[in-house]
């Protein structure tokens, strides 16, 4: 019997093990999107994203009713390559929350965004992965955008 609980508690911490080295991974996917993001460098960015990613943002009209709009990736990364380099933006995360199952990923990342130094907005990324092979790739990222209730 002490030897069936021990191979329960050696496969049980080694199933925990590796969770906790996925998280890491993901994190790092994440990471290094953003280390792209704030380089403006498109080519860190791909290396972050699956080939068939979806970007989708939850945003406001005019009228204040919300709405989904779909984005093309090559469009999001023309707009930040082409962000004058006089501008300093930055996304701050605040937190990861990961989530995993098997080959899938997902991570809720409440955020800040900055530009020249002040306050521009708030929200939360939603990111979605997959594990492709040994490495973790975005394939969905759909955001939320607020100026009211950052705290």
């Amino acid at each position: 019997m002490k030897y069936v609980l021990n191979l329960i508690f050696v496969v049980v911490s080694f199933a925990v093990s590796a969770q906790e080295s996925d998280k890491v991974s993901v994190q790092k996917t994440i990471e290094t999107f953003f280390d792209g993001f704030h380089k403006q460098d498109s080519t860190i960015i791909k290396k972050a994203v699956s080939n068939a990613i979806v970007l989708q943002t939850i945003a406001k009209d005019k009228e204040g009713k919300e709405y989904v709009r779909k984005d093309r990736f090559g469009d999001f990364l023309k707009s930040i390559v082409g962000i004058p380099k006089t501008t300093r933006f930055k996304e701050k995360i605040k937190s990861y929350g990961i989530q995993i199952d098997g080959a899938m990923a997902h991570t809720w990342t409440p955020y800040e965004f900055w530009i020249n130094g002040e306050f521009h907005h708030c929200g939360v990324n939603s990111f979605q992965l997959f594990k492709d092979g040994d490495n973790w790739k975005i394939i969905y990222l759909i955001d939320t955008r607020r100026k009211e209730g950052c705290d």
